[in-house]
């Protein structure tokens, strides 16, 4: 079985689910709120809504004969936590290798120097 981030990630592949998650992030909807802009039946959109319910990204509640489906924000923490680790990862290469970059531009001057020196002692 696959991991909750696994199933985020591949919830979140399909353009159309990425839409329902950003409308919801907007307000609670009903199935038919969310199925009005595509050109889809309500049951497929019910499909992209189950796949969003499997990775714990959205929950369906009942509120008298509405039943809103709400953004479950805290599987975005799980999600961020993640990228952060890699960003931070990455932020600290992009450091090592300004470094390296600094280093190798402080030896050319060197060099550039030493050579300027010679070059007019030898004149």
């Amino acid at each position: 079985m696959a991991d909750q981030l696994t199933k985020v990630f591949a919830a979140l592949a399909d353009p159309t689910r990425r839409d329902m998650v950003a409308r919801l992030s907007i307000a609670d909807a009903t199935v038919n709120e969310l199925a009005e802009p595509y050109e889809v039946s309500v049951q497929a959109v019910s499909k992209h809504l189950k796949v969003l319910e499997d990775s714990g990204l959205v929950t369906r509640t009942r509120d008298a004969q509405r039943r809103p489906v709400h953004l479950e924000d805290n599987v975005f923490d799980l999600m961020t936590k993640w990228i952060e680790r890699y960003q931070r990862q990455a932020e600290d290469r992009y450091r090592r290798l300004d470094a390296v970059l600094d280093e190798m531009k402080a030896d050319e001057d060197t060099e550039d120097t030493i050579s300027t020196t010679t070059s007019r002692k030898g004149a």
